[in-house]
């Protein structure tokens, strides 16, 4: 009785485990299609070189855009990642808007692809298995 119920806390602790490694890919992936979409909406990268700015960059709002005001006092929008690149990019409204534009563009992509789908071909399965 014993065994068997180690043997059932090993299994909860490694599914746990798996689902746990699932969702951090899913957001490293999702991390990686933004700072793509900010790149080309023309936000700058910059890469902590130093501890200090290492440490600066840990210091942010990870992975979400924010709005600061730059040394001149217009806006600016910063997006840190201290867990895969140690960077932040940093973008002017205009970029913020064309990063905007470029995530409802990607949408409405995804958005008729699914529409387009013939789900009818799926059978018994449905799309869903």
């Amino acid at each position: 009785m014993i065994m068997g119920h180690k043997s059932m806390s090993m299994a909860i602790a490694i599914s746990t485990l798996l689902v746990t490694a699932g969702c951090a890919e899913i957001q490293e992936s999702n991390a990686i299609a933004t700072e793509r979409e900010l790149a080309a909406a023309g936000f700058q990268m910059k890469f902590a070189k130093t501890p200090e700015q290492v440490a600066e960059v840990g210091s942010l709002t990870q992975r979400k855009l924010t709005r600061t005001a730059g040394p001149d006092g217009q806006n600016l929008f910063v997006w840190a990642d201290a867990a895969d690149c140690k960077c932040i990019y940093v973008g002017t409204e205009a970029a913020y808007d064309r990063y905007q534009q470029l995530s409802i563009n990607q949408q409405i992509a995804i958005d008729n692809e699914m529409a387009s789908m013939n789900w009818a071909a799926w059978g018994a399965w449905g799309p869903l298995w």
